[in-house]
């Protein structure tokens, strides 16, 4: 596919991105086009038909407004809590059409480079030190000073935008599909290593990788099983089922302790898993945050599941009929959710995990829920707290 790329970082950039709504433009009708969250959960951004938007998650706050004159953004993607934002318009005959990329920076309020395509922009990635652009079958990575481009990655067909980063400084690992259905490739940039997964039969639909880019969660179309990876070998380490019917996998979000997994899907619930995935060198009674663990992988790993799974604090259910494995269908002998939250089905919503034991949820329809879980015993979660953060009436597409 011919999608060459003319990067430009702008000389002569345009002051501003058009901000010059007033007050009583607050009564016109602002839809929601996009949400996603930051690389630690802490906030999220909301890419609206004006502008864009930019939440704290806990406690609760909007922190930055952006509307536009004319104009609106489908792609709002942070790098942390940084002043540098990676915006992609809605709009074709806008002045930020939906095949551009634009780097902006929040404090100087310009736009301080961009990426022009062929084709539309179906998700854009940062790290401290690089910008990733997603293309329908096409991945290009860039450096972030300077806007070199760096590596070209071929894909499969990719309409979802389908690409996860890790995020520690010392190790650069990019999780994309690869050229057949339900492949994974993994990209180990600092070990110049390649490793490839055949995930699952049908073709992907959610991939998430933990900050320090060692695990990997994966859903497919089907929507019914979720599978989590050792990106070092491509050994399958756990498997869990979210349910029996097909179902549209929203988001995977993997919590900072590596210890629980959340899953969002159209069938309007939230489940959360129990992961058996163990830390090396952490104790029985608790579980290090990725900024200060040990690394899960010796430099010489082992490719034994041994080493790498153990009981956590609570267990993913199982079926009664788990002794009949290899008799009967294969749910039979599933793992099943350890918690769950109910939410309306004609919304889409993404989740992620906050603090102590809590998990929060945004929805196109603007609204934002944060709701608490047992450890030991799970079952259905407590709501804590709702917020209707925008009236969006509409259910665009992401």
């Amino acid at each position: 596919m011919n999608s060459t790329p003319t990067p430009s970082p702008s000389p002569s950039p345009s002051p501003s991105l058009g901000v010059g709504a007033s007050p009583e433009d607050d009564d016109q009708q602002t839809d929601l086009l996009s949400l996603s969250w930051n690389q630690d959960y802490g906030c999220f951004a909301a890419g609206t038909s004006r502008g864009f938007r930019i939440y704290n998650s806990q406690p609760f706050k909007e922190t930055l407004r952006r509307d536009l004159k004319a104009g609106g953004f489908k792609i709002v993607e942070m790098l942390f809590r940084c002043n540098i934002l990676a915006l992609v318009g809605a709009f074709p005959d806008s002045h930020y059409p939906p095949n551009k990329v634009i780097i902006w920076d929040d404090h100087q309020s310009r736009c301080i480079g961009e990426f022009a395509f062929r084709s539309e922009v179906r998700a854009v990635k940062l790290r401290k030190d690089r910008i990733v652009v997603v293309l329908d079958h096409k991945i290009y990575v860039y450096g972030f000073v300077d806007l070199k481009l760096l590596h070209q990655i071929e894909t499969l067909a990719n309409p979802r935008g389908l690409c996860s980063l890790s995020h520690h400084s010392n190790t650069f690992v990019l999780a994309c599909p690869g050229l057949y259905r339900g492949q994974v490739r993994l990209q180990h940039f600092g070990l110049n290593m390649i490793k490839l997964i055949n995930a699952h039969d049908s073709h992907l639909a959610c991939i998430t990788l933990t900050l320090d880019g060692l695990l990997l969660a994966t859903a497919s179309t089907r929507g019914t099983l979720i599978r989590i990876f050792n990106t070092m070998d491509g050994t399958r380490l756990q498997e869990v089922r979210r349910g029996v019917d097909r179902a549209d996998i929203y988001s995977i979000a993997l919590s900072s302790n590596v210890q629980w997994l959340a899953v969002s899907s159209d069938k309007g619930t939230v489940h959360i898993f129990s992961l058996r995935v163990r830390v090396v060198g952490e104790g029985s009674s608790s579980r290090s945050s990725p900024a200060n663990s040990p690394p899960l992988f010796h430099q010489n790993f082992s490719t034994s599941l041994d080493g790498l799974i153990s009981p956590s604090s609570g267990a993913n259910p199982g079926s009664s009929l788990s002794f009949m494995r290899g008799v009967l269908p294969k749910y039979f002998s599933s793992e099943w959710s350890f918690a769950r939250f109910h939410l309306p089905e004609d919304t889409q919503y993404i989740a992620a995990f906050g603090s102590q034991n809590t998990v929060v949820i945004v929805g196109m329809d603007g609204s934002f829920y944060r709701c608490s879980f047992d450890p030991a015993h799970g079952g259905e979660m407590l709501q804590q707290e709702y917020v209707r953060f925008l009236k969006a009436d509409g259910q665009p597409r992401w």
